[in-house]
């Protein structure tokens, strides 16, 4: 946009407003105008200053110098890219694993213990870490040892409790091994009781796990002794005729009597 159509387009509104010294309006214009790009200018050569721009620079360099550092210095303290290939302990005894691990640095900690015939009592069964897996000098293996006898638990509630497929999960899930059920008279495939080594035990009975157990189910038929009656009768009595006067009265119905003394006067 040229000057000569500014100045028309401001002498067009001065007039609409009412602006009858619209030249010394533009003049005053003009000069504000200046007076904010000679501010801006100057505002502009501050910021650009070379004083400025160094304190910028020194500002980035210390940002890039202290990520650098951090990103090294951790390395450095976690020892980033070494490590130590844990070794295979299964099948050791836990003195001997022991003693490997702390040639290289590391330890060792029994977490759990299980149980195998086959093998000998503090012999390790399981190791975490796996073998061969890269771990820090002084990490912590945790290893399961044999027991040097079975575990035992607790006989859940399943004694006249439970059915015989309840009872067989609950037991299995135990780890305990069944045989076959032992029948007894009573309701069909409900447990009345439970056999180890030919003794009953009951709810709350602890047994070695490699003990197997026989349940005593029910058959589903009852002797004549269990047969419950289904009508019952109400049993009659006779009265004493010792114990007082007997007299049946109109209203009640043939029967039923009432019993009383009669008393009479002194």
């Amino acid at each position: 946009m040229s000057g000569v159509t500014i100045r028309l387009a401001l002498d067009f509104f001065c007039r609409l407003f009412g602006i009858v010294d619209y030249s010394l309006y533009f003049c005053r214009l003009e000069r504000e105008v200046y007076n904010n790009i000679m501010n801006v200018k100057e505002i502009w050569k501050k910021i650009a200053s070379q004083y400025v721009l160094l304190n910028l620079f020194a500002m980035a360099v210390v940002v890039v110098l202290f990520c650098v550092g951090v990103k090294y210095g951790l390395d450095i303290y976690t020892h980033h890219g070494e490590g130590i290939d844990v070794p295979e302990l299964k099948g050791m005894t836990y003195h001997k694993a022991r003693l490997l691990l702390e040639e290289e640095g590391l330890n060792i900690v029994v977490s759990d213990s299980g149980f195998q015939k086959t093998l000998p009592a503090d012999c390790i069964l399981a190791q975490t870490p796996g073998v061969g897996t890269k771990v820090k000098s002084g990490h912590t293996i945790y290893v399961t040892v044999n027991s040097p006898s079975s575990p035992t638990f607790a006989i859940p509630d399943i004694v006249d409790n439970s059915s015989y497929r309840e009872a067989e999960a609950k037991l299995m899930a135990m780890g305990f091994r069944l045989t076959e059920p032992q029948r007894v008279v009573g309701e069909k495939d409900w447990v009345y009781g439970v056999v180890c080594r030919g003794r009953r035990v009951s709810n709350g009975d602890r047994v070695p796990i490699d003990f197997p157990l026989t349940l005593l189910i029910g058959t589903g038929s009852y002797d004549e002794d269990d047969a419950v009656l289904d009508e019952y009768v109400d049993p009659t009595y006779e009265a004493d005729p010792t114990e007082g006067i007997h007299e049946v009265h109109e209203g009640n119905p043939a029967g039923e009597v009432d019993d009383f003394v009669e008393v009479t006067a002194p």
